[in-house]
């Protein structure tokens, strides 16, 4: 463990530096973000009532989702890490005293927070400086906004474990492509990154929130904003940790046995 969060903290040093892109995205996200919500405001002005959400409730899940983008977005992926399976790099990993998946785990989830910490902030005093409803509101309230750092710590975690599992999965495959353009659409899709899931087919959107996809960034999105609440909130955080919990036994028994199946050459 020691060794992990010692990993972790060099890898966060090493995501900070790169400041130049952190600003170059948070210009980015601003004008996709206030774009997305001028497009949905043409479809409330039509028929408010027709939607699962208030209008007020989607530009704070919007203005969070660009705000958060570098914590869940389904993209995240280290090249480094595919060509170390794919080249047999990854022998050197395992001389180090701590185990692949924790290192690997720790590596992954510093590089999303490095990211998201040089662009969160300035996107989030702007966006709330906006007038309502077009600006990034304040959390329902404060138990709901300790029930989203909770999920949003939750989410995160489980984002991580997937992409653990993308990357493992190069232990059976010639290459990380296929794997990779087939996971990636679904993510975006079924995570609430394109739309949220409320306004997605009422089936549709039952099936998807109990899956590992439900629990990503769709739900601390919407606690925040007061759409998950009593009930479903519980059932909603006890579904993260149950996908985190699942998702990490899959990578891992993805990792021993690829190890197994491992054989590297050279001299």
């Amino acid at each position: 463990m020691k060794a992990c969060l010692t990993f972790f903290r060099m890898r966060l040093k090493s995501g900070l530096q790169y400041r130049t892109a952190a600003w170059a995205g948070i210009v980015t996200q601003f004008f996709w973000g206030f774009m997305e919500i001028r497009l949905y405001y043409a479809f409330y002005e039509a028929s408010p009532e027709r939607f699962p959400m208030t209008f007020a409730q989607l530009t704070s899940y919007v203005w969070l989702r660009q705000a958060l983008l570098a914590l869940f977005n389904a993209w995240s992926f280290e090249m480094e890490l595919f060509d170390m399976i794919l080249k047999g790099d990854v022998a050197y990993e395992l001389c180090r005293p701590a185990s692949l998946y924790g290192m690997w785990f720790a590596r992954s989830l510093a590089l999303r927070i490095s990211r998201v910490v040089l662009r969160c902030v300035p996107l989030l005093v702007v966006t709330s400086l906006l007038p309502a409803p077009w600006g990034l509101g304040g959390p329902a309230s404060l138990s709901a906004f300790a029930a989203f750092l909770v999920s949003m710590t939750l989410s995160a975690c489980v984002c991580v474990a997937f992409s653990l599992i993308i990357y493992f999965s190069c232990f059976f495959t010639l290459s990380s492509d296929g794997v990779r353009m087939f996971t990636l659409p679904l993510v975006e899709l079924f995570s609430g990154a394109l739309i949220p899931l409320p306004f997605m087919p009422d089936g549709l959107a039952a099936i998807v929130q109990l899956s590992p996809f439900g629990a990503m960034q769709n739900a601390p999105l919407r606690i925040y904003s007061g759409n998950i609440t009593g009930k479903e909130l519980a059932l909603v955080l006890a579904l993260q940790l149950f996908w985190l919990m699942a998702l990490c036994v899959i990578g891992y028994a993805m990792q021993r046995q690829g190890l197994r199946r491992l054989c590297v050459q050279g001299g």
